[in-house]
């Protein structure tokens, strides 16, 4: 009869990653102009979607002229003018802030217009490309309402009306923007893609 021996298991050691990368991100050294107050960074934030409105101003008409649905041509064209009035309504969230309208190379702009061009790249003229360039319209536009939403936020606890309205309404055509990129890539679209 065989006899079963049986190993002790050591216990498991634990990790310690997690504790080990806060106190890394804590010990992370600011950069000389950073952010020392809510009002600082609600600036800075400011200054990033500004120049994100900006830069989205320059590649949606190549969003359009490569869209073959007369429906998504309409939508981005639509988008244009509301997005031609969101840097109306930062420059006068600056103006409110006695400051002067600054944009800020925003990272995450940037790379989400970079992987739109990428789609449109990558796929033939006609349903799929459409599909693609939906995508890529809702990426920008959910990126657009959480910057909105934050900074509607800030401008609330920091009593800036004026910036605040702007903010918010800015932040209703967004909503809007992107449930009407949802119902035109529901309505067949992403079928013929299919």
């Amino acid at each position: 009869m065989e006899t079963k021996t049986a190993t002790k298991k050591s216990p498991a050691k634990k990790t310690t990653t997690a504790k080990t990368s806060a106190k890394a991100s804590a010990k992370t050294p600011a950069k000389k102009n950073a952010a020392k107050q809510l009002e600082d960074l609600f600036e800075d934030s400011l200054k990033d979607i500004y120049w994100a409105e900006k830069a989205l101003l320059k590649a949606l008409p190549t969003m359009m002229k490569n869209a073959t649905s007369e429906k998504l041509k309409t939508a981005i064209d639509k988008h244009i003018t509301e997005t031609e009035g969101h840097v109306e309504r930062l420059e006068e969230c600056f103006k409110a802030l006695g400051k002067k309208a600054q944009a800020k190379k925003c990272d995450a702009m940037q790379g989400l217009l970079d992987e739109g061009k990428s789609i449109i790249e990558e796929t033939e003229p006609g349903a799929v490309r459409d599909a693609g360039i939906i995508a890529a319209a809702q990426k920008v536009e959910h990126y657009e309402i959480a910057t909105y939403g934050t900074l509607a936020a800030f401008a609330k606890v920091l009593k800036e009306e004026e910036c605040l309205k702007n903010l918010l309404s800015t932040l209703e055509e967004e909503k809007k923007c992107d449930e009407l990129l949802t119902k035109v890539a529901d309505t067949n679209l992403n079928s013929k893609a299919k």
